[in-house]
């Protein structure tokens, strides 16, 4: 799976920096954004791990630093509850505008209320999820109660909150008092999945019980036991973001294509566009591709990467079935396999003869075996099915069918 780094303008005219996580192997069918938590960013560990499960289930994610947060312009202090959720709606614009508008919302902990609000104002989004989310947005007041005098006594107050140095403005307090969650998720009518710890020390497991019954069906629960509220075991939040997108592809609008069928051995389809095939070998399903610097979308293995491939599966079978009938150690087989064009190692006039085909094969035997052994074993090598079909003359016979 690749990324792309990108940017967006928000309601406020500051620049806030994202990072857009698309499929290798297909067109992504779905766009998802990712909001992460109060105190974290894009490239949180969490974040990206929920990202990267998501997107190998053909789900685009976008996730972004809030304003003053990261990469993002403007300054912290100066944000409040309603500009994250502006600034949620800013990126779903501008998914709708050069790609595709977003269907699913996913937050995390502050970030996660901050999807439901979204959400109720974002009608292309068919599902949401929130992990660790606060019931009420003026949850959080809890990080800073220590500091809420000198808030209000001078409007604003520095506090560290994991790790890092925050202002907090008294119109941020102000704001998350004022946002009605029951209210919003009640009206919501959108399939939402919560999940949460029971173990959570920052964000009660309380506050699940209270988003769940604010909510209408569908609506579903799980609960993460023995994760933290930051998710920082990978297992933790990449079965969150597996989870997610198992649970999303009831809700999400996902083509389903006329499945190939043949009663060949093989049939390959392509449409018209690019050169992405379709493979149906016996009941298997593959793809097929060019290299991007070819014309292609790099979204499967090349022609030749299958031929190869065939040779060196081909190979190992081979190495494999002879060891075994001989009873020897062989634990087992590794085939590196190279195509190109090369001269013949006989030609004399390189320059009007023309290239043939070279397949180059390197073999990695492990196991206990003596010198013998391995080199029957190479022997054995070149009489696998593969590499003496490649290596005589075989007839193509086509026909329209």
């Amino acid at each position: 799976m690749g990324f792309e780094k990108v940017s967006f303008i928000n309601s406020q005219g500051k620049k806030l920096a994202a990072r857009l996580e698309r499929p290798d192997n297909q067109e992504p069918h779905s766009y998802a954004i990712f909001a992460h938590c109060f105190t974290c960013n894009k490239n949180f560990s969490a974040v990206r791990n929920i990202s990267r499960a998501l997107v190998s289930k053909g789900i685009a994610v976008l996730r972004f630093d809030f304003t003053g947060l990261g990469e993002s312009e403007g300054e912290f202090e100066e944000t409040n509850f309603s500009s994250n959720v502006s600034d949620l709606i800013e990126a779903a614009k501008y998914l709708e505008q050069r790609y595709k508008a977003p269907s699913l919302l996913i937050g995390h902990s502050l970030g996660g209320a901050a999807v439901i609000f979204a959400a109720s104002e974002l009608d292309s989004v068919a599902a949401v999820s929130t992990i660790g989310a606060p019931s009420s947005p003026a949850h959080v007041q809890h990080l800073f109660k220590s500091n809420v005098d000198e808030i209000n006594a001078t409007g604003k107050a520095k506090l560290n909150i994991g790790g890092r140095d925050f202002t907090i403005k008294k119109d941020f307090i102000d704001d998350i008092e004022s946002k009605p969650m029951k209210d919003v998720l009640k009206n919501l009518r959108k399939p939402y999945l919560v999940l949460h710890s029971p173990q959570d020390t920052i964000v009660g497991i309380e506050n699940a019980k209270e988003l769940y019954q604010f909510a209408h069906h569908p609506k579903s629960f799980i609960s993460i036991d023995k994760a933290d509220h930051l998710l920082m075991d990978s297992v933790d939040s990449t079965y969150v973001g597996n989870v997610i997108a198992g649970w999303a592809e009831r809700y999400l609008d996902i083509p389903k294509g006329t499945p190939l069928k043949t009663s060949h051995q093989v049939a390959v389809s392509i449409g018209n566009e690019g050169f992405t095939s379709e493979i149906v070998a016996g009941n298997h399903l593959l793809i097929a591709d060019e290299p991007k610097d070819f014309g292609g979308n790099d979204f499967g293995p090349s022609p030749y990467d299958y031929v190869s491939s065939g040779l060196g599966a081909c190979t190992a079978m081979t190495l494999r079935m002879y060891a075994s009938r001989k009873k020897w150690d062989l634990q087992k087989v590794i085939v590196h396999v190279d195509h190109g064009k090369e001269h013949a190692p006989d030609s004399q006039n390189t320059s009007t003869i023309k290239k043939i085909d070279t397949f180059k094969r390197s073999i990695e035997l492990f196991g206990d075996l003596d010198d013998s052994q391995k080199n029957r074993l190479m022997e054995i090598a070149d009489k696998c099915p593969v590499h003496k079909t490649l290596s005589a003359t075989s007839v193509i016979i086509t026909k329209l069918k």
